[in-house]
């Protein structure tokens, strides 16, 4: 079984691991190589581990250049967020951690609910093409969203007063208010980013096998030992597995 798999989703004997730059919750530093270290990164070298694989990294800045590359044979896997117009291209398997995505905003907006926001005609600083960029483009039609290339571009416009309100990562949106007293946020998440291992479609043999892996590593509690590992369990969330 695991050598079928293998020879399936990696001929060369080595398991490319595309990697989102840019999410720095689950890439947050070097390892002694130079390597990206990371949660994802290990999720990555624990797969290639598991099929008696070597593993190489593959780095991308943005997770839509990630997945622009799926049909490109630039990787056999990519660690990538789950999301609806992406799917069209990629097949997922279930999420080994999520993060939430919320709204800041300035306090004399007084903003309750995230439907409050979708109810004006205001403008919205996101990260292109990030999984909660497309999900509010599929779902909050009566928002202007300024796309920006960073997450940084994203938090600059909200601090100059270019946008009324910030759609980004949680943790960051909580340093971000640590800044200034003026800003708040809606506790309520409008999306959760469900981290997966996106494959190119047509394998679904390879996608069982995948959720059946992801779904030990929470179970034995990998998952969890990577986010202390990497000092993120305040800021990931495990998923429920059944």
């Amino acid at each position: 079984m695991i050598e079928t798999i293998s020879k399936k989703l990696a001929p060369t004997g080595i398991l490319r691991v595309g990697i989102n730059m840019s999410n720095f919750l689950l890439i947050n530093g070097k390892d002694s190589d130079g390597s990206p270290d990371g949660v994802s990164p290990d999720i990555g070298k624990k797969l290639a581990r598991e099929l008696n694989l070597k593993c190489k990294l593959v780095q991308f800045k943005k997770p839509g250049l990630l997945a622009d590359a799926v049909n490109k044979d630039m990787w056999d896997i990519g660690n990538i967020a789950c999301e609806k117009e992406r799917s069209k291209m990629i097949d997922f398997t279930d999420p080994y951690v999520n993060i939430d995505a919320n709204f800041m905003f300035r306090k004399k907006d007084n903003f309750k609910t995230n439907d409050d926001i979708n109810s004006r005609e205001i403008k919205i600083a996101v990260l292109e093409r990030s999984a909660y960029d497309l999900w509010l483009t599929e779902n909050f039609k009566n928002v202007e969203l300024i796309r920006v290339n960073t997450i940084e571009e994203s938090h600059q416009l909200f601090r100059e007063d270019k946008v009324n309100v910030l759609a980004g990562l949680k943790p960051k949106l909580i340093e971000e208010i640590k800044t200034n007293d003026d800003f708040k946020m809606i506790n309520s998440p409008f999306t959760y980013i469900k981290q997966s291992i996106g494959i190119k479609k047509g394998t679904p043999e390879i996608l069982d096998f995948l959720n059946k892996f992801i779904k030990k590593l929470i179970k034995e509690g990998y998952v969890e030992s990577l986010l202390k590992k990497h000092n993120v369990q305040n800021k990931l969330s495990i998923p429920s597995i059944y």
